[in-house]
């Protein structure tokens, strides 16, 4: 091959290897897999892997758990989550969402929405956002159910969702 067709390669192959992760992305999506034979657009939650229910997040710099959420489902089929239960030091009843921009801003952190407007597709829920208190930041949102329902993977992103971050929440019972 000659030194021309050598630079060509090379320089595709950033392309490529983006263009092979979306495929294998887009292959191993939760929304591509409907095993249960019901429409993607069924609005009738499954309750063993909704993800209806009470959350534990986890403090993504020390490891501990950070918060309980309860994600519900609204009388428009789309899920919610609030804030039921902080366990950090500085997590006081009273504690404010000083760092938030929007209406929340002031508000108690206690009692606040923080993930709204989730639309289920499939197996996935997307469409909503999600609000990161600590630092007043909203980001789009997708979730997911894992290990039967035990797991709920959240990802935030600014724009695609490729450009983000996931955080593993684990089911209260």
């Amino acid at each position: 091959m000659d030194t021309r067709g050598a630079h060509v390669m090379r320089m595709a192959h950033p392309t490529r290897l983006l263009c092979m992760a979306a495929a294998v992305y887009c292959f191993i999506s939760p929304a591509h897999a409907d095993t249960s034979g019901a429409s993607s657009s069924q609005d009738a939650v499954d309750t063993a892997n909704s993800p209806v229910g009470v959350w534990q997040t986890i403090d993504d710099h020390t490891g501990q758990p950070k918060a309980l959420i309860r994600i519900s489902q609204e009388a428009d089929g789309t899920l919610s989550g609030k804030i039921v239960k902080g366990f950090g030091a500085n997590d006081q009843p009273d504690r404010k969402c000083d760092k938030c921009t929007d209406y929340r801003k002031d508000h108690p952190m206690l009692g606040m929405t923080i993930v709204d407007g989730m639309k289920r597709d499939g197996d996935k829920y997307e469409g909503g956002k999600i609000l990161d208190p600590e630092n007043g930041s909203v980001y789009k949102c997708q979730m997911h159910t894992e290990d039967n329902g035990q797991k709920l993977v959240v990802r935030g992103y600014l724009g695609i969702s490729l450009i983000g971050r996931s955080q593993t929440w684990n089911r209260q019972n």
